[in-house]
């Protein structure tokens, strides 16, 4: 629900950022200092150490907020984990965009690391994201079982039956232009019509996901294996960077 939103905050900030600094990114490294605000827009300056540190926080509150909700009792009474979810995907996408204006397109030694693993945690959270939508959830956010899939599947089977005398094995086979006319055939009202249509559609999308749960349920165990040891990289080395940053002594506002 909240997603589209924030993919359109994250763009914004990518472009408005970009626009606002384009004459000094644009310029080679070693020209940057003669820039009028070399200043403000340098990884220690106003604006470039500001942003460093708004995208770090951003980072370590989404990770950190969404992992307390998934797995901490007391937290779980506190909205729905799908929309955690999306808060977690979206903090962790716009903290980034900060963090790579913080380094003014700058990377080298362990700061390299660190933003390339970072790189490498966002492009696999995208990936992540697909395959857990292929994964059926309940309304709350929480993993269904098979059982409970199948119970799905089961009762829309009898709502078509009980109510409509539809065998829903006559339609599992066949397209949506072959069921659009074999439910012609059953001389529906129109509104029966249409929530006929929905219900067998409905039923269509649960058998192939049946089909699939526990491919998808594999492979998302895989994608864990690759996303967890970057985003363990990446906290590492944020964490060494700041602790370097604050022992020479870099300060920002306070």
């Amino acid at each position: 629900m909240y997603l589209s939103v924030y993919v359109i905050v994250v763009s914004l900030s990518f472009i408005a950022l970009g626009y606002f600094g384009l004459s000094y990114y644009n310029l080679p490294i070693e020209e940057r200092y003669f820039h009028p605000d070399y200043a403000l827009f340098k990884p220690s300056g106003f604006l470039g150490h500001g942003l460093g540190i708004a995208g770090t926080l951003f980072i370590l509150i989404g990770v950190f907020s969404y992992m307390a909700r998934k797995r901490m009792k007391f937290f779980s009474r506190f909205g729905i984990l799908k929309y955690w979810l999306e808060f977690h995907i979206f903090l962790c996408a716009l903290g980034p965009v900060f963090i790579l204006y913080h380094t003014s397109f700058k990377f080298g030694g362990i700061v390299s690391v660190s933003f390339w693993s970072l790189v490498a945690v966002v492009a696999s959270g995208i990936i992540g994201r697909f395959i857990y939508l292929q994964i059926p959830h309940s309304i709350e956010g929480g993993e269904l079982s098979m059982q409970e899939i199948q119970d799905m599947k089961n009762e829309l089977g009898a709502e078509l039956m009980i109510k409509y005398d539809i065998d829903i094995s006559e339609f599992q086979a066949v397209n949506s232009s072959k069921i659009e006319s074999g439910l012609i055939a059953k001389h529906l009202s129109v509104s029966d019509y249409k929530k006929v249509k929905r219900l067998i559609i409905s039923q269509k999308k649960i058998v192939r996901r049946i089909e699939r749960l526990d491919m998808m349920r594999n492979i998302f165990k895989l994608w864990h294996v690759a996303h967890l040891p970057f985003a363990l990289i990446t906290l590492i080395v944020m964490l060494i960077h700041v602790a370097v940053v604050l022992t020479f002594g870099y300060k920002w506002i306070f």
